[in-house]
């Protein structure tokens, strides 16, 4: 028996991208996104204290503030329970060093949802992934506040913070041989870098934290391998070429565990929106995003790349869509009958 469907079930709805095929709604894949940086957000507390999280949660509260306010006041749909405000304020909260004052957040925050999201159109409509152009523009404006790490204490009630060095700030200024005798050896280094025990961002430090959350969303399907994969690939195999005195010679599991690489693989380059769809395009993306990372890190003057990297191959996504997409449906089948004729 035939089944008759209601004029509701043949509409064909456009929308903006994320062009997800699946069930899961747009609020539960943001939500789930932001369950996954858990694991890294426990150990941000662990090692850098309540003062911490405390930017973290004024980070995600104002980012979800300036989206409702701007939305209420254009007369917009208020649109906050989907958790893409959430998730932008943790992201930016993450990426923020421990010792910034309070009013960090709330710029950042303004900068990331409105001037990056809404005014686009809101989400879906932003060019760039909201919370690193965020953190970029807090980079500009406040680079002495912005680069002002704390020393990891491991003890949630310490309120007591000491500045200290990036591994990656050694690396450039001092080189590996400073870097050893902080650590002792390299093995040292390797598990204290897993582990997270080392100054930087509030949430980039533990690797194995990170690694965590991100396998499980790919696990659930929320990410595919391509991006993450390819951008952590290409960097190691570059800074395994070109990061020592001569060719071959560099430590790529050192620039894998150090800095924000692992962070922005798993989290902030798989960006639905600011990201290629098609799966080359994606292995293209993850690429590009390794080789500027590693050139910046290696050749210019800031001591990481990752921010910077995820930016400039945003500008690409949309040429790199339109050079992997898919060959319409038939259209090989017309040519060929035309070509006939």
């Amino acid at each position: 028996m035939d089944t008759v469907r209601t004029p509701k079930e043949q509409q064909l709805i456009i929308s903006a991208s994320p062009h997800i095929r699946s069930d899961e709604s747009t609020g539960r894949i943001m939500w789930t996104v932001s369950a996954a940086l858990l694991p890294a957000t426990i150990m941000a507390a662990y090692y850098f204290g309540p003062y911490a999280i405390f930017l973290i949660a004024l980070t995600v509260v104002s980012a979800v503030g300036f989206e409702y306010l701007y939305q209420r006041g254009m007369n917009k749909e208020v649109t906050v329970t989907d958790g893409s405000a959430v998730l932008t304020g943790l992201l930016l909260g993450l990426n923020l060093p421990p010792t910034v004052p309070f009013y960090i957040p709330l710029v950042g925050s303004a900068v990331a949802v409105v001037l990056t999201k809404q005014l686009f159109g809101g989400l879906g409509f932003n060019v760039f992934n909201p919370a690193l152009i965020g953190r970029a523009f807090l980079l500009i404006s406040f680079p002495k506040l912005m680069t002002i790490y704390a020393e990891p204490t491991a003890q949630f009630v310490s309120m007591d913070a000491k500045t200290a060095a990036t591994p990656l700030g050694i690396l450039k200024l001092d080189g590996i041989g400073k870097l050893m005798e902080v650590y002792g050896d390299q093995m040292t280094m390797y598990s204290q870098l897993l582990i997270g025990n080392c100054a930087g961002s509030i949430g980039e430090t533990s690797a194995i934290a990170i690694l965590i959350g991100g396998l499980f969303l790919m696990f659930r399907g929320y990410i595919s391998w391509h991006i993450p994969v390819s951008f952590l690939g290409s960097a190691a195999v570059l800074a395994w070429i070109f990061g020592g005195k001569g060719f071959f010679t560099g430590d790529p599991i050192l620039h894998l565990l150090s800095g924000g690489l692992m962070l922005g693989a798993f989290f902030m380059a798989t960006d639905y929106v600011t990201s290629p769809s098609v799966k080359k395009g994606q292995l293209v993306f993850g690429v590009g995003c390794g080789f500027l990372t590693m050139l910046i890190r290696l050749k210019g003057g800031y001591p990481e790349g990752v921010m910077f990297a995820i930016l400039i191959m945003n500008c690409f996504t949309p040429i790199i869509d339109r050079s992997f997409k898919s060959e319409v449906f038939g259209a090989v089948k017309v040519k060929k009958e035309a070509a006939k004729q």
